[in-house]
């Protein structure tokens, strides 16, 4: 069995639906509340992420449905550089500006 099927990211279906399969080419250092080193398919404590993140992204890997996700991988919004005193709370939802949408059919 390869290590690629033993991925978590393989596992939780992240890659091969969200993304497509990859080589990764380069190294990336994510370190969370600065001195937490978080590795692919490393589980956080809830105690350890208390402090927001620097950066937030919402995503949709379905779009409209996961039945029909024709518009897969729809970037919702992407907030970068956070500072920690901001409140990131959820807004509520909003339709788009298209009156042909999922949000009013």
């Amino acid at each position: 069995m390869s290590s690629r099927s033993l991925d978590p990211l393989v596992l939780g279906r992240v890659i091969g639906e969200v993304l497509d399969p990859f080589i990764p080419c380069m190294k990336m250092v994510v370190t969370y509340n600065s001195n937490k080193l978080v590795s692919n398919g490393h589980e956080l404590n809830p105690s350890a992420t208390v402090k927001m993140p620097l950066v937030e992204v919402m995503t949709d890997p379905d779009v409209p449905g996961p039945s029909d996700p024709y518009l897969r991988e729809h970037l919702h919004w992407m907030v970068t550089n956070i500072p920690g005193s901001t409140d990131a709370r959820f807004g509520g939802s909003h339709s788009p500006l298209s009156l042909l949408t999922i949000y009013n059919c």
